[in-house]
């Protein structure tokens, strides 16, 4: 069946134009010439073929005698090659920053998702563990976007896969493995090189919050897109977050629980209670909306909108809630 599907696919000859140019503006990433042809030959098989892996973009090449490589040496210039990825994504906001001058009001989301690895443990920052979206476990990695989008295009512009945490097991064989007396000099070495690393892995952990406080405080440096606001979910909302945004003039866009406290009327009241109380004394005020769910299906809701203020994060805010959260 696989050499069926393989026979069908077109075979890649070349790299397009329009990719070639595009692409080149990223040339400065890669050190060396040989490299960067890889990398072209690569995204264009994802662009291209039906078969996004490398084994199977690589069956699809049509290599001049003089230029075919084996698909290791592809494989190491492209996964294992010294190039950076926040060289990449740098070099990525100052290309696209141009396109979207002058495109009207613009907005950077801020988001986090899971990516699932179900059938590998090995890819990096991939770990077993409970999904709580799909309530089984599962094997994924966690990983924190931003992308800034207008009336006419949506670009991404970083991401940061979260290093899976693994504090508990660390801390269980440590607890574990832990004598009283050390006879050799060489046993307490080797006890104090598990305690560093332990010590090591701890702060280097970042949560998701965490991560995208510095995705933000690196944007709002470079100043690429200095008239972008922020919109995000209450699984990024942190003060520290809300702190550097406003510190930078901008406003923000979040969701907030039912259950939160806001400023209303000189009084901190739940959104429930002041949801429950608008849709009772002044139903007018709910506007209605079309909404397209990310399943394609479209829902049809009446919200209110009005800016608020939020214990612990900050004055300034754009806060909505809708008639299904009574």
């Amino acid at each position: 069946m696989e050499e069926n599907k393989l026979e069908k696919m077109l075979p890649l000859v070349g790299i397009p134009e329009t990719v070639a140019q595009f692409l080149k503006q990223y040339r400065k990433v890669f050190c060396r010439e040989a490299g960067f042809k890889h990398i072209s030959r690569y995204i264009n098989g994802l662009l291209m073929s039906s078969n996004k892996t490398l084994q199977g973009i690589y069956s699809q090449l049509v290599w001049d005698e003089k230029e075919k490589v084996s698909r290791r040496a592809m494989h190491e210039a492209i996964f294992e090659a010294g190039w950076k990825h926040q060289n990449l994504m740098e070099q990525h906001r100052k290309v696209i920053s141009p396109i979207h001058q002058g495109k009207g009001r613009e907005i950077i989301a801020l988001d986090w998702t899971f990516s699932y690895h179900p059938y590998s443990e090995k890819i990096f920052a991939a770990k077993e563990a409970y999904d709580y979206v799909n309530r089984c476990w599962s094997c994924y990695q966690t990983v924190v976007t931003a992308s800034i989008s207008n009336g006419q295009r949506v670009d991404g512009i970083a991401v940061e896969v979260q290093h899976p945490n693994y504090q508990q097991e660390e801390l269980a064989y440590l607890e574990m493995t832990t004598k009283e007396n050390y006879e050799q000099m060489g046993q307490v070495r080797e006890r104090l090189v598990e305690l560093l690393h332990y010590q090591k892995n701890r702060l280097a952990y970042r949560k998701r919050t965490e991560i995208a406080v510095d995705i933000v405080c690196q944007l709002e440096s470079e100043n690429k897109f200095p008239h972008a606001d922020y919109a995000f979910d209450q699984g990024i909302l942190s003060r520290p977050l809300t702190e550097i945004i406003e510190e930078s003039g901008k406003h923000w866009v979040t969701e907030i629980e039912r259950s939160r406290n806001i400023m209303w009327n000189g009084q901190w009241q739940r959104v429930d209670h002041i949801a429950a109380e608008l849709n009772k004394n002044h139903p007018e005020s709910f506007r209605h909306k079309l909404v397209r769910c990310r399943n394609g299906e479209q829902r049809d809701i009446w919200a209110f909108t009005k800016v608020v203020r939020l214990k612990k994060y900050g004055q300034n805010d754009w806060s909505s809630f809708t008639r299904s959260q009574i």
